[in-house]
């Protein structure tokens, strides 16, 4: 069954606040030590950028008639973010929030120029259609921040 435009707007940019307010405040300094489960707050930027990026690909591909091109096992996820992971590591923090608000920015309007079937969440792959990968990192964040005392 096709999700909702509106509802699926809502919960992107509902998460998406809730990241903000996750490392609101934090310095430059603090978003890039790595000492959030070995990666640093500007790693889990980049990492959902990069998800981002792939979903709104993946939702103009689904709209366009053609299949997802991330079906992935749980190992080849782990190596493919792994990868990922290696080559942002080096981005300045300013680079990280500049990638995540350009990804949320064309998954929203990927979103929102979505066909009946690109609105399909069964015909999506590892990307998926609906997620709470957003909600997840800032809750590792939230959980880092209070241990950190901060």
């Amino acid at each position: 069954m096709p999700e909702n435009k509106d509802t699926l707007l809502d919960h992107f940019r509902g998460m998406h606040a809730a990241l903000m307010e996750a490392i609101d405040g934090l310095s430059d300094e603090l978003m890039s030590e790595t000492s959030l489960d070995g990666w640093s707050v500007k790693d889990h930027l980049a990492h959902l950028a990069l998800w981002d990026d792939v979903r709104a690909a993946e939702v103009g591909r689904i709209s366009a008639g053609f299949d997802s091109a991330w079906r992935m096992t749980g190992d080849q996820d782990g190596v493919f973010n792994a990868i990922a992971h290696d080559i942002r590591v080096g981005l300045p923090v300013a680079q990280a929030k500049w990638e995540l608000a350009r990804a949320h920015q064309n998954l929203l309007e990927a979103i929102g120029a979505a066909t009946e079937r690109g609105l399909d969440a069964s015909l999506y792959g590892e990307a998926g259609l609906v997620s709470g990968h957003a909600a997840e990192h800032a809750g590792w964040i939230k959980r880092w921040r209070t241990e950190k005392g901060i």
